[in-house]
């Protein structure tokens, strides 16, 4: 006898498809992840973890249907739904996103922009030109960068790549901070995308399984190992990375997104 929770279930998937996902790989996005990984709607998902830029690609490449992508690509995608109330945000200081160097950004003439994310290459185009007002030539990172930036070139670095490399330069520009301090918003770095709607009863499914995701942060912070000995994952999750997208990123999002569409020729 099939209970009427399986017939549910059954139903749910009789003639359809798995929505294909693609998600960020980072630390940040481990309380999204361990929420759709513990809930029922895993069911509903084929789930893959890739870097920001990669994830961005396949979006626009129609080889994902939902996305946890870097916000910048937005502009590119013929049809672009925000889908979740959840999102890889800061409210200030992020601690992961970073541009690092052995003089102050002030002598820089070179910054190396990471390739994992769109979004923090063109933070910090909008952040030199809007905010720092320095002028600098910007070169395309490659693997192995980081080794590069001394003398007058410096490098943006995201991720968890940026774990203890504090201790490694003597000058660190968050631009989490620096977006802060020149708008006086929130910022938003990622967030889930869809390429078409959705039904409305799969993304409530989906909205519930990353809030469950995010009660559980308490005890994540418990079972994650810090990268580093001097990371605090808990400093980390509960004051630098704000999850929830609300009113002010989402004014914020908006700002950005003006620039992103400028610098594209689309705005």
């Amino acid at each position: 006898m099939v209970s009427a929770v399986a017939e549910e279930k059954i139903g749910r998937f009789k003639g359809g498809k798995r929505h294909r996902v693609v998600a960020v790989s980072y630390l940040n996005t481990k309380p999204l992840l361990y929420g759709l990984l513990r809930s029922d709607i895993q069911e509903e998902l084929d789930l893959d973890l890739a870097i920001p830029s990669e994830c961005a690609r396949r979006l626009v490449a129609g080889e994902a249907d939902i996305a946890l992508v870097p916000v910048a690509v937005i502009p590119e995608l013929p049809e672009a739904h925000i889908i979740s109330d959840y999102c890889i945000g800061a409210d200030g200081a992020v601690a992961t996103v970073c541009i690092y160097g052995e003089v102050p950004l002030a002598e820089m003439t070179t910054i190396f922009l990471d390739h994992h994310s769109r979004t923090s290459v063109m933070l910090t185009r909008l952040l030199m030109e809007e905010y720092w007002k320095h002028e600098v030539t910007f070169l395309d990172a490659e693997p192995g960068y980081i080794d590069q930036i001394k003398g007058t070139t410096g490098g943006l670095v995201i991720g968890d790549r940026t774990i203890g490399l504090d201790q490694r330069f003597n000058y660190v520009y968050d631009l989490g901070a620096a977006w802060k301090e020149h708008t006086g918003l929130p910022f938003v770095f990622a967030a889930w995308v869809s390429v078409k709607p959705l039904e409305q009863a799969f993304v409530a499914r989906f909205n519930a399984a990353l809030e469950a995701g995010m009660a559980h942060l308490p005890e994540l912070q418990l079972l994650l190992s810090s990268p580093h000995p001097d990371f605090d994952l808990v400093e980390y999750f509960t004051h630098h990375i704000d999850y929830h997208l609300d009113d002010g990123k989402r004014l914020a999002l908006g700002r950005f997104l003006a620039y992103v569409r400028k610098s594209l020729g689309k705005g």
